[in-house]
């Protein structure tokens, strides 16, 4: 296993996002380790062999839940005041 240390910074300023977002191809190991500049790391972007993984959702569903409880009164107790 070689490492892909230089070309995941490099697809990730290419890429414009960080390196957690980079996926490189594992099967493309020694075709990606070739890579060595920018040009050849848009290359390797246009062939699918490095993608930029989709942003994950945060959901909302406990921030409603937690709305609907303090509609209903809950959660105002003296503990939960600030700066009153």
């Amino acid at each position: 296993m070689v490492s892909l240390k230089l070309q995941k910074r490099l697809a990730a300023s290419v890429l414009k996002c960080g390196r957690g977002k980079v996926w490189l191809d594992p099967n493309e190991g020694n075709e990606i380790s070739m890579a060595n500049s920018r040009q050849n790391i848009r290359k390797l972007v246009k062939d699918g062999f490095i993608i930029r993984k989709p942003t994950k959702i945060h959901s909302r569903s406990r921030a409603r839940r937690m709305k609907e409880a303090k509609r209903k009164g809950r959660h105002s107790g003296y503990g939960k005041r600030k700066g009153t």
